[in-house]
């Protein structure tokens, strides 16, 4: 883009609370048009635009005008409400959406000062970052129980309600299956099948089997919901699924993708029930290479519920008690022991990254309040289940990519050399150094790092920079491969009841295996058409959700530590920035700035390259 040039881009706008703005473009690899104060008023923060680019401005920024907006963001906007008299205003839980909503005493309601609200913008923000509008949900007190959840829901425009067609569309299905649907499939019901989740999970999704072969090799069996049998393409269910484009997991509660009908009783592999699905058969030797792989429309019937915690036991503990539960299934689990061990280590070979950091498990009592927030590791039966699944949806992609079928890839592409700088210059304060040059680097060069990081006191702030310098992976039709799994081929095919991209894939690996996916045929041309837009759709929905997910934890988080005010915590120091110290807890994994202004008296300066206040 030279800086004469006026051509047209097309994106999601992005307001700042300075009330300026940019667009994020809708084509990966674009850079961002920034829109000065003047040029963004009028418009609503999300609003998906078209913006005519006019050149650099003096920072170097590519900047633009809006020429239309293509698809308004929701302008219901959940507030704050603060009265005063007879004026009134809803400070936004989103500084980006505006300052604050002017609402007029007519338009308010039966809405208290203090109270959250639900507002419709009238008018979008201006030069000021003023919008008006008017309340038309009144949500209580943010101290409510449940609150902070109905607050995020509506923040981030989660759809949580089904409309009428939806449901009705849901509610007709019947269950179980009819004999004629199970005697068109393979039968894998004799087998000693199992799914492994965890322990307040409602929808199981896949479920694993292995069989040894003659001489050293191992059979894995990948059985997947056939969610893709139930709902019809283009139906009412289809359509709401693909808006969502994924469920939404809070502590204690999920705004699920599909409706529970499907996603925790129809589509869900209970144990001792028939189930349909679609089954991905790996034969694997002892090197880990995957040798046959093969796909059916399969019937199973779950033996057990398993639960990660419980297959450790197993496997990692030993466990008397769960040794005898168990024991028809033990030798299986050892199994699939081995057979993780075998994959991991050719997955390690190839160069993929392991990113082995623990993720916050926000623990609730039995009345939904926040007791703690623990570090949730993973233990070696998350770790098979995440083997099986890769080598699952690996063998999915590699033959829709060898038939040459238009499908929906998981792509990760390689990090940007100027990011690679920062994390460089960040890690080699610490004695590690990237080899160079920078923009030739494969993930094994990372994994490296990480591995010389591990178990020292530097590894999270590490792994955190390694993170950082990677690209976020999304979905497209275009298959680039995936940076991070050092794999050619990369698509998710695991998760169909919480992620659309994965029912999409369903459907197309049953029209090729089904000989109704012809070359320039009618259902290939229309996918090909189709697949940029539901691949853009579904990649800002996936970042949306983990938005929101990450945003609730925070708010609990706050919560639970606000009511600890003047206790004392050890903690260890995770990153250092010019404005102060950021200390991780030990007891509870909760994260927080101590401020520079607050070390007292001294004066600091900042090593930015050896990242210490001095």
């Amino acid at each position: 883009m030279s800086a004469g040039d006026r051509r047209r881009l097309r994106g999601r706008l992005l307001r700042h609370a300075s009330g300026s703005a940019h667009v994020r473009p809708d084509v990966a690899g674009q850079e961002e048009v920034f829109l000065p104060v003047a040029r963004a008023s009028g418009f609503m923060h999300g609003d998906r635009v078209e913006v005519r680019v006019l050149g650099r401005d003096t920072r170097g920024r590519w900047h633009g005008r809006i020429m239309q907006v293509l698809e308004p963001a929701s302008r219901i906007i959940t507030g704050l409400l603060e009265r005063r008299g007879r004026s009134a205003r809803v400070r936004p839980y989103d500084s980006r959406v505006a300052r604050n909503i002017r609402v007029p005493s007519h338009g308010l309601g039966d809405a208290e000062d203090g109270m959250a609200v639900g507002v419709e913008v009238l008018e979008p923000p201006d030069q000021g970052g003023v919008a008006s509008g008017r309340v038309v949900e009144v949500l209580g007190f943010p101290d409510r129980p449940g609150m902070d959840i109905q607050l995020i829901v509506r923040k981030y425009d989660l759809r949580h309600q089904w409309p009428e067609d939806v449901l009705g569309e849901a509610n007709g299905i019947e269950d179980p299956p009819k004999e004629r649907e199970i005697a068109a499939r393979e039968d894998f019901r004799a087998l000693p099948t199992v799914s492994i989740d965890g322990e307040t999970a409602k929808d199981f999704d896949d479920a694993v089997s292995v069989q040894p072969l003659p001489g050293e090799g191992i059979r894995l069996y990948v059985h997947i919901a056939d969610v893709a049998h139930y709902v019809r393409e283009r139906g009412a269910m289809d359509g709401e699924a693909l808006t969502r484009g994924t469920s939404v997991y809070f502590p204690g509660h999920v705004v699920p993708m599909l409706p529970e009908r499907l996603s925790n009783e129809v589509c869900s592999l209970r144990p001792q029930e028939d189930r349909l699905s679609q089954s991905v058969v790996l034969d694997v030797d002892a090197s880990g290479r995957v040798f046959k792989v093969r796909f059916a429309d399969g019937v199973i019937r779950s033996a057990e519920r398993m639960t990660y915690t419980q297959v450790a036991g197993i496997l990692e503990d030993n466990s008397p008690e769960l040794l005898h539960r168990y024991d028809t299934l033990v030798e299986m689990f050892r199994l699939m022991e081995t057979l993780f061990q075998r994959l991991w280590a050719r997955r390690r070979q190839r160069g993929s990254i392991d990113f082995d950091l623990p993720v916050p498990e926000i623990v609730l009592n039995a009345r939904g309040e926040m007791t703690g927030v623990f570090p949730s590791q993973r233990n070696i039966a998350h770790r098979i289940i995440e083997e099986f699944m890769l080598a699952a949806n690996e063998a999915v992609a590699e033959y829709l990519f060898q038939h040459r079928t238009p499908t929906l890839y998981r792509i990760h592409e390689s990090p940007d050399p100027l990011r690679l700088e920062v994390l460089d210059e960040a890690i080699s304060g610490l004695g590690y150094r990237l080899p160079r040059p920078l923009d030739t680097l494969r993930p094994q060069h990372f994994q490296k790092i990480l591995d010389l990081a591990a178990g020292k006191t530097e590894e999270r702030f590490v792994t955190q920079m390694v993170l950082r310098a990677m690209r976020q992976a999304r979905y497209d039709p275009d298959n680039v491969g995936h940076f991070g799994l050092a794999a050619r081929h990369y698509l998710h095919f695991t998760s169909p009841i919480r992620r659309y991209p994965d029912l999409v894939v369903h459907r197309i690996l049953r029209a090729l295996r089904g000989g109704d996916l012809p070359s320039g045929g009618t259902r290939e041309v229309q996918w090909r058409r189709e697949l940029p837009e539901v691949a853009r759709q579904t990649s800002r929905t996936e970042r949306t959700a983990e938005e929101a997910e990450r945003e609730l934890e925070q708010w609990k988080k706050l919560a639970f530590m606000g009511e600890k005010l003047g206790e004392e915590y050890h903690g260890f120091v995770s990153g250092v920035m010019n404005f102060g110290l950021f200390v991780q807890l030990e007891e509870y994994f909760v994260e927080g700035l101590i401020h520079i202004s607050t070390l007292g008296d001294d004066f600091y300066e900042f090593d930015e390259r050896r990242h210490l206040l001095r």
